[in-house]
């Protein structure tokens, strides 16, 4: 069998991707006068470096859904051309568990689910730029200001903005996660 034609797909990062938190910190020390400590630097160093290194192994990419969505062109795409897309891909992750379709997830019950943060930072991933604070909370109006409670309703909101409640999985999202081998389950009352 030829290997000419088989290559790993790129996966889609965000340069910005962990500077949210650095950033603050970091304007936040200027305006107190201070110093920013340069181990708080180098941690933020080392997360970017740990992440770079994550994408690249092997046995990342196996059963992981952040990986099939941050390489999977057309998924790319169409976050990268859709607001509303982008952010129901985030409403999808938050509070649902995903498995991916197949006998041996089944009989193992094994699951791949991930933070709010975790989330919002993977839809920037997606699009190749910002950090996770451009998505996080984005289905109860966002903490970029763009809902305001004076002006109008939050059902106001959502009807101009398109955008979904966090676990809410559109139908779009349902029938395109499933196009690349993954299907919602919802976390048992416990």
């Amino acid at each position: 069998m030829s290997t000419e034609n088989l290559t790993t797909p790129v996966v889609s990062s965000s340069p910005e991707r962990n500077s949210f938190q650095k950033n603050a910190h970091i304007e936040q020390a200027k305006k107190d006068g201070e110093e920013v400590s340069p181990a708080y630097l180098k941690m933020w160093e080392d997360i970017a470096a740990d992440d770079a290194k994550k994408v690249e192994d092997p046995k990342w990419r196996i059963d992981n859904l952040e990986y099939d969505l941050r390489s999977t062109d057309w998924i790319l795409a169409k976050a990268r051309s859709r607001n509303e897309y982008a952010q129901h891909v985030y409403a999808a992750l938050c509070n649902m568990r995903w498995q991916r379709v197949g006998v041996w997830p089944a009989l193992t019950d094994s699951y791949w689910s991930c933070s709010w943060r975790h989330a919002g930072g993977i839809v920037a991933d997606m699009l190749g730029k910002g950090d996770y604070i451009n998505w996080y909370c984005s289905g109860m109006g966002g903490l970029n200001g763009d809902y305001d409670p004076d002006s109008e309703s939050f059902e106001q909101w959502t009807t101009r903005t398109k955008f979904v409640p966090e676990g809410k999985v559109t139908e779009e999202i349902r029938e395109d996660f499933q196009r690349i081998g993954w299907v919602p389950s919802e976390w048992p009352d416990d």
